[in-house]
Formats: structure tokens, sequence, C-alpha cells
């Protein structure tokens, strides 16, 4: 069955062009690994919560934008060899991230309908 790993994260607006050259050169790597889908979003229409929002949960800053990706591999199983591979690669790991990682939510997911 299906599996997903989601991600939000703030990146700034200057660095946009260098968000999209990060994840291009990822999404390689990981559907090399075995990902079957790579997805990028960069916010267009993210509005502000009363109590919580997307903002509030990667604590942006008033210079950047929430950013919303996915990858999708055939199963679990595939997913956990890819983290493995990703955390031990010299390629991922020489990575510049143009976005401060230690604010990025990110976690895993079943998937429960795909219609």
């Amino acid at each position: 069955m299906t599996y997903v790993d989601g991600f939000v994260a703030a990146v700034p607006k200057a660095n946009k062009e260098k968000y999209i050259a990060h994840a291009k050169a990822a999404a390689v790597l990981f559907k090399q690994w075995g990902a079957t889908r790579v997805t990028e979003n960069w916010g267009d229409d993210v509005p502000k919560g009363e109590l919580n929002d997307f903002y509030t949960a990667v604590h942006a800053k008033d210079d950047e934008v929430v950013v919303f990706s996915w990858i999708e591999y055939p199963d679990k199983a595939t997913r956990d060899a890819v983290q493995q591979k990703m955390m031990s690669d010299p390629e991922m790991g020489a990575m510049e991230m143009p976005f401060d990682g230690k604010r990025m939510i990110f976690a895993g997911f079943t998937n429960l309908l795909d219609v």
C-alpha cells in the first residue's frame, strides 16, 4: 500500500530559485532510491488562522513562504530503505538547504483513500 512522507517548511522568499534547485536535485535521488513521486508546492493561498495555521507550525517569518511537499513510495518498507540511504548518502549530505531545516515539520502517513 502507498506510503507518503509529508513536509511543511518556511522558505525565505528570496531563496525560491535556490529551493527549486535543491528540490530538483533531491528528487532525483529519492526517485533513484525508490520513490514513485516527489511533489513540491510553493505557498500561494495560505490563510492565517485564528488559533493555528501553517505559518505558526513552522514559525514562518514575514519574509518567508510556506512550502508543502510530499514524497510517495510503493510501501513503508521502501520508504524506510530510502530514509536510511538519505541519512548516509554523501551527495545528500553535501546539499545546501536554502531554508531552516530545524523548523520543518515532517511525518509518514499510510494512505487511506486515493480517488
